[in-house]
């Protein structure tokens, strides 16, 4: 059977740090609040001056350096995120561009924080049909424009940054990605939105969905991730004849330390076992698990032969996972 690698991994935030204390002087809130919710001391901010690509394009060069894969030898990128530089030509494209990607197709996966999982799972379903391709994987996104920074209840929460990996067919049959699901369910894609930001907006006048904000109804959003996540935690785990007592290590989407901690507990796994860095990043979307899986692999936390769980939540509503054997 052919299965798809993760051949290198890399990882970027712009590098202006927001901490706590900071957002103590632009509304009502404390550290102590935010941490005792949230888990999260700081998180990137770019500058008004940058741009997704301006880290996007560092953190796929060095997964490519990492995996030893010279761009003209990748011939599909996915780019998971719902903010690229515009809306058209895609990141995809800007990515193929800014790196001399000359033989990829490229396009966008929108999925929101579930961009990363929705683009590997693509790419292991290519690389079964074509064993010979290379694929390269972003996700990350850049949230603070769309942050409303009146709103404490999301304003804490989210930061910006990305990572990318590169996919190849292993020659090792015991490597490589052994399960992947993705889900969603549109009913519910009203509890995380940025509801003034497409073609409803095109004619007419539609004051009401002017707001180009992230909106979220924080508590019920909350169950359903956890549930959602630990419920598909479980399909990838039985397609692959394993159980939790076989995962090495877990590496979710980083949105908040207590909802890492809820599914930690539920799935029955224990949190040293669970990969955590939402303190100092925030919740980057679909930045998240490529983020925490390069800096859990470069501090040794991810190791030759471990069993790696990757689940996540985002808007939309969606959801995944993927089950890699490194």
């Amino acid at each position: 059977m052919v299965r798809a690698a993760i051949l290198g991994t890399g990882s970027v935030a712009p590098s202006r740090a927001v901490t706590n204390r900071d957002l103590e002087d632009r509304m009502d809130t404390s550290d102590a609040w935010i941490t005792q919710r949230t888990g999260i001391r700081e998180r990137r901010i770019g500058l008004p001056t940058e741009k997704w690509s301006d880290f996007m394009l560092p953190a796929c060069r060095i997964a490519l350096e990492t995996a030893g894969v010279g761009p003209e030898e990748i011939g599909l990128i996915v780019a998971g995120t719902m903010t690229a530089d515009m809306r058209m030509p895609s990141g995809g494209c800007v990515l193929q561009e800014g790196l001399g990607a000359v033989n990829a197709a490229a396009f966008d996966v929108s999925s929101a924080c579930s961009g990363f999982v929705y683009g590997l799972t693509i790419a292991d379903r290519f690389i079964r049909a074509e064993p010979d391709l290379k694929v390269l994987v972003a996700g990350g996104d850049m949230l603070s424009p769309w942050i409303d920074w009146g709103d404490r209840s999301t304003a804490v929460l989210f930061g910006d940054g990305g990572g990318a990996a590169v996919l190849a067919a292993s020659d090792d049959p015991d490597r490589g990605i052994l399960s992947s699901r993705i889900r969603s369910d549109g009913t519910l894609g009203r509890l995380l939105t940025i509801a003034g930001d497409g073609s409803q907006l095109a004619f007419g006048d539609k004051p009401e969905m002017g707001n180009r904000k992230i909106r979220m109804i924080g508590a019920e959003l909350f169950k359903v991730a956890v549930r959602s996540m630990e419920t598909v935690c479980g399909e990838v785990l039985a397609e692959a004849g394993l159980t939790d007592e076989d995962v090495d290590i877990v590496v979710p989407h980083q949105a908040n330390l207590r909802m890492i901690q809820a599914l930690a507990d539920r799935f029955g796994v224990s949190m040293d076992r669970v990969f955590v860095n939402v303190d100092r990043y925030g919740n980057t979307s679909a930045g998240t698990i490529p983020l925490a899986l390069d800096e859990a692999v470069r501090a040794g936390r991810v190791r030759r032969g471990d069993v790696v769980l990757m689940p996540v939540f985002g808007g939309g509503l969606t959801w995944g996972a993927t089950l890699v054997r490194w």
